[in-house]
């Protein structure tokens, strides 16, 4: 069957349809009120009506008591539809149909498919089966043109304090038509509530014509009628009034026609207007339905292209989110290591370059310790000598960081969870930070798309620290589902098992000590033969404190002074401006060439040892807390992508047809 529509077009649509409706689902857009209408449309007005010998639908439509059945009855040449003088009277749309049009494969189902419901036939006799509440029916008349499929509709002003008893089915029929035949009264003729309803059926998506059909005291003037009617068509279409009003007609008041006695005889008001029924006869269906399908097109696009925009905030929204998610873990990460200790793997590198001596050296050092003794023992009792008769040293202060990992631990994914489960994620960045950076970026793209940027997601740059941002984040309405599973977990629990990996992230992995045995071999490599003679190195180790901590800092100073190690981690969330102090007081009783000669050994050390920590802790706490969002986030910005992609393909094709 031909088709108004090129099959390309066509599949756009229906394409389009598909993606938006899930985009809309899926991620909460702001066109979850509007899309239903949107689909109405599409389906009911123009993916059925594709065939260019589908009839032309007119719906009669009016106020109460206006005369629309009389008319329907006058135009089909019987009497189908009960008439009388209460308002209200008829409840069930009546669907004239020439036979030739009735027998059309598929016609007859697409004309109700708006309705939802199966073709009824209106049986002999039974108008008043109209007057309740039901399914809509057909009747066939063969004075109707072939072309022609002719409405008649409750009253759409029926009811009483605002609610319209028949608003919604009428609505239905005059979203299906093609055509409105709309007949009015010198007492309704200005009404805004009425013409307001209308002019939103006929330009709300798409604009169709409309036919006016005055009914009126025969003492009207022509003037008066042709003027009253403008006033109509001007409350309709605004300016655009004269492109699509199809002709005004007349119909006069006459008793013999409200008792029924006598068929009603529209009269055309103007000079160009040919006589109702000619006018309908003349439609030509496949110009009235290009121009209709044309308007419809280009209004179903530009809504479209809305969502789409809409879509790609949504994007914006939630790889914000993800990266403030990954971000507020990278902080947490450093919270937990900030009292870590660095002796376990001070100890064990000591213990592998001791094992990775060459013969002679060990032989060396166990002569030398021989040799020292005697000059080692003069140096203490010369110590405890000069110390007679003053206060002893004050003991050293007890290794307090298992006690501070654990509380380090709590707090870090104490604030996790917090941020999280929280509305609004808030966190603090560096003005130069990627992530910030990269929001800033998408924002503005938004503006210069003409797109507000969602007040849910937004940079506010801090007055008194201007190098830092402050990020506002709120949980986009496709991750509330994950984020509502992270609010069910049993978090006293979860705390539990985060410290009771504590020993794990403390232990040695088979591959950090590969890693440490690559580093001594990789420095035994690089030194001369007067460091490996002198072993400075090797001597340092053993004068190192029992505990050497852990303190993580954003920036590239050295609070600890000469007696710090600096360390710049690569770090494992791209970001690479990360540094760790390793505290080695300065009373380890090196010298100043010793502790740089330390300093080069130690940097690769803890640097290794660290990168490992940060691993182990970002995992526990992915396992334990972020895991169902982050993955989620991923799934989701995944296949906000491919919708986005999707959609712009259909649009680019129908930006082009229409």
């Amino acid at each position: 069957m031909e088709s108004l529509l090129d099959p390309q077009t066509a599949a756009a649509l229906v394409q389009l349809r598909s993606q938006l409706s899930e985009a809309v689902v899926a991620f909460g857009l702001d066109a979850a009120q509007k899309l239903p209408a949107w689909q109405h449309v599409l389906d009911a007005k123009l993916l059925p009506r594709l065939s260019p010998d589908f009839p032309v639908t007119a719906a009669i439509c009016g106020g109460g008591s206006s005369g629309k059945s009389t008319l329907f009855n006058g135009l089909c040449g019987a009497r189908f539809s009960p008439t009388g003088g209460r308002a209200g009277l008829n409840r069930r749309v009546l669907m004239g149909l020439h036979p030739q049009s009735a027998r059309q494969q598929g016609f007859l189902a697409a004309l109700f498919q708006p309705f939802g419901s199966e073709p009824q036939a209106l049986g002999s006799g039974d108008g008043a089966a109209l007057t309740e509440s039901g399914s809509p029916l057909y009747a066939l008349s063969d004075e109707l043109p072939p072309h022609l499929a002719l409405l008649d509709t409750p009253d759409f002003d029926t009811g009483a304090k605002g609610v319209y008893t028949n608003r919604a089915l009428t609505q239905q029929s005059l979203e299906a038509a093609d055509v409105l035949i709309y007949i009015f009264t010198n007492a309704n003729y200005n009404n805004r509530d009425n013409t307001d309803f209308l002019a939103q059926m006929l330009t709300a998506v798409g604009v169709r014509p409309v036919i006016l059909v005055y009914r009126v005291y025969p003492s009207f003037s022509v003037e008066e009628v042709v003027e009253h009617a403008n006033t109509v068509a001007a409350n309709l279409y605004g300016d655009a009034a004269a492109d699509h009003l199809l002709g005004i007609y007349r119909v006069d008041e006459d008793n013999a026609v409200a008792a029924g006695e006598a068929s009603v005889q529209p009269m055309p008001a103007r000079s160009q207007d040919p006589a109702l029924e000619t006018l309908l006869a003349s439609i030509d269906p496949r110009q009235l339905r290009e121009r209709l399908f044309a308007s419809i097109l280009s209004d179903l696009v530009d809504q479209a292209q809305e969502w789409h925009t809409s879509l790609k905030a949504a994007l914006v929204e939630m790889r914000a989110y993800a990266g403030g998610v990954a971000a507020l873990q990278k902080q947490s990460v450093q919270t937990a290591l900030s009292h870590f200790p660095l002796d376990p793997v001070l100890r064990r590198f000591a213990a592998i370059w001791l094992e990775s001596d060459p013969g002679y050296i060990k032989m060396m050092r166990r002569t030398g310790k021989v040799i020292e003794w005697p000059f080692t023992a003069a140096l203490k009792t010369m110590r405890w000598l000069s110390r007679r008769g003053k206060a002893p040293p004050p003991p050293p202060p007890p290794q307090t960081w298992h006690a501070e990992l654990d509380q380090d631990l709590l707090t870090a994914a104490n604030r996790l969870y917090q941020g999280i489960t929280s509305d609004i994620l808030e966190l603090s960045l560096a003005a130069r930070d990627p992530l910030a950076v990269d929001l800033q970026a998408q924002l503005e793209t938004l503006t210069r798309m003409g797109r507000q940027p969602p007040e849910v997601c937004h940079i506010t740059a801090d007055p008194h620290h201007p190098d830092t941002v402050t990020l506002c984040l709120a949980v986009p309405a496709g991750l509330k589902g994950a984020q509502e599973r992270v609010r069910r977990l049993a978090w006293r629990k979860t705390l539990e098992r985060v410290l009771a990996a504590k020993e794990e992230i403390l232990g040695f992995t088979a591959q950090m000590d590969r890693d440490l045995r690559a580093l001594a071999d990789q420095r035994r490599q690089e030194m001369g033969w007067g460091d490996q003679l002198r072993q400075t190195v090797s001597a340092a180790l053993n004068v190192l404190p029992a505990t050497a901590a852990v303190t993580y800092i954003l920036a590239t100073g050295d609070p600890i002074g000469a007696a710090g190690i600096k360390v710049k981690l690569a770090g494992i969330f791209g970001f690479h401006d990360l540094y760790a102090l390793v505290a080695i007081p300065a009373t380890a009783g090196l010298q100043k060439a010793d502790m740089k000669q330390l300093q080069e050994m130690l940097g690769p050390v803890a640097q290794s040892w660290l990168q490992h920590k940060l691993e182990t802790i970002n995992t526990l706490f992915e396992s334990e807390v972020t895991g169902a969002v982050k993955a989620d986030t991923t799934r989701a910005v995944q296949r906000a992508e491919a919708l986005a992609a999707g959609i712009q393909v259909q649009l680019g094709h129908l930006s082009k047809a229409r």
